[in-house]
């Protein structure tokens, strides 16, 4: 398989079969995904002066409340996850619900979120 027949199948996964993906590589292989990230950040000098304006954020959602048909509602909405795939983000807790969205964008879908009673963290990435 080439390369970028690989990267074609890997780029219609869905957020969750991403983030499985993800997970089995960090197993197989023993490594970690977030090591470069941190050390990406101590490389850059300057890194965290950036404004939250000129950020992008992670949407992460910690928990669902009382309310988890409308949290997965509004995760459907926002990500076009199907049924199943959006159900199983929220239940699983802590996972990334949209990444790299301007502070603006992120700011609204964590409002929308907490209107209906989830917990949402927004990562500056």
């Amino acid at each position: 398989m080439s390369v970028d027949a690989l990267l074609e199948q890997i780029g219609s996964l869905t957020l969750v079969e991403a983030a499985e993906l993800v997970k089995k590589m960090e197993d197989k292989f023993g490594i970690s995904t977030a090591a470069p990230v941190a050390m990406a950040a101590v490389a850059a000098p300057g890194a965290g002066a950036a404004s939250d304006e000129d950020a992008s954020f992670n949407v992460v959602l910690k928990g669902f409340g009382d309310k988890k048909i409308d949290v997965i509602k509004v995760v459907r909405e926002e990500t076009g996850l199907g049924l199943k795939e959006a159900k199983d983000l929220v239940e699983k807790g802590g996972q990334t619900v949209k990444e790299g969205l301007s502070k603006a964008d992120s700011d609204t879908l964590k409002k929308k979120l907490e209107d209906v009673g989830a917990q949402v963290e927004l990562v500056k990435v």
